[in-house]
């Protein structure tokens, strides 16, 4: 198992401190199919359930990955890197996060007896901080919004290896399982259409290799909320324009670093990208609360973006996948 620069092939043992090629390219992963990828430090991670709702007369599947131990999806691909690079002897990390990310990283980080510092922006969510800072790692705050945090931590890694949930291929083969998790669920159905929410892209990814294994993609439709929507710019060949604050932090990332990756993923799947309003955000998280479920507003997004793509009706046989990113309580 090794990385490899997508753009020249040059290969990268998994422990090395370059975090992408010296030519810029990024890094992929290289696996052998019989490849064994051992996850013994765990915090107990278990299949995630389906839950079925009905809302302005169609029915949808939620995805409640709001229950993985810390809170967020991004759990499975913690444990995935972080299994493999302790495997590999790595004892300190650092890396940058709105939240989700820096959270799920530094509680699999504390479970591996690693060392693990934060960057994050000086707007992050108090109820994210805590979480990080009670799981033992160092918060550094950084002024200026999450692109800033991304460039900070990049140019004070020191000796400590760069364990970015966007830079590192690990962390989507982490996700990947989540293709297979959800296939079993639906008795070997691959979904119809997963309504993704998409900052940096790292669970449409994670899901695109996933079912690219699995041999057949449902169609991706990532959503991004109407005030930063790269993604949908780029997709729809439209003039960038500014960005703005959104309800929805998490999904407020300016340049994705894998964009390219992330616009051939929806391509491949004969997908779509749509953006949504934060009051349609807010209201879909009202309503998903009203049902029960307490996601933050990033996860809302996906409903949001489900109503308003399906508006005029959705066919009755259509399995369409709703991800809840994350729980309501990290803010």
């Amino acid at each position: 198992m090794y990385f490899y620069c997508e753009k020249c092939k040059k290969e990268y043992p998994i422990s090395s401190h370059f975090y992408r090629c010296e030519c810029g390219g990024m890094f992929r992963l290289h696996k052998e199919a019989a490849e064994p990828l051992e996850t013994p430090i765990t915090l107990g991670d278990f299949p995630t359930p389906l839950l079925p709702i009905e809302a302005e007369g169609k029915d949808f599947i939620l995805k409640l990955e709001n229950l993985l131990p810390t809170g967020s999806f991004k759990d499975r691909g913690a444990k995935t890197l972080i299994n493999a690079i302790h495997r590999d002897g790595i004892k300190k990390i650092a890396l940058d996060s709105a939240g989700n990310a820096g959270a799920s990283i530094a509680a699999y980080a504390a479970a591996a007896g690693m060392e693990c510092t934060v960057y994050v922006p000086d707007d992050a969510s108090l109820e994210t901080i805590a979480q990080i800072e009670g799981y033992g790692a160092k918060i550094v705050k950084v002024p200026n919004g999450r692109m800033n945090a991304c460039t900070a931590v990049k140019a004070n890694l020191g000796d400590a290896y760069y364990a970015s949930h966007v830079y590192n291929p690990l962390f989507f083969e982490g996700m990947k399982a989540m293709a297979k998790e959800m296939t079993d669920q639906l008795d070997g159905h691959i979904p119809d259409y997963i309504f993704i929410p998409v900052g940096n892209g790292t669970l449409l990814i994670g899901l695109f290799l996933g079912f690219m294994e699995l041999g057949r993609l449902p169609h991706f439709v990532a959503v991004q909320p109407s005030k930063c929507a790269p993604v949908y710019e780029a997709y729809h060949g439209l003039d960038p324009q500014p960005k703005k604050q959104t309800i929805a932090q998490a999904l407020r990332i300016e340049e994705p670093k894998r964009l390219s990756f992330i616009l051939s993923a929806i391509k491949a799947s004969f997908g779509d990208v749509i953006t949504v309003e934060d009051k349609d955000i807010l209201s879909a998280k009202q309503r998903l609360g009203h049902r029960g479920v307490y996601v933050e507003l990033s996860s809302a997004a996906a409903f949001a973006g489900a109503l308003k793509y399906f508006k005029n009706g959705k066919p009755d046989n259509y399995r369409v996948i709703l991800p809840m990113t994350g729980n309501g309580l990290k803010r």
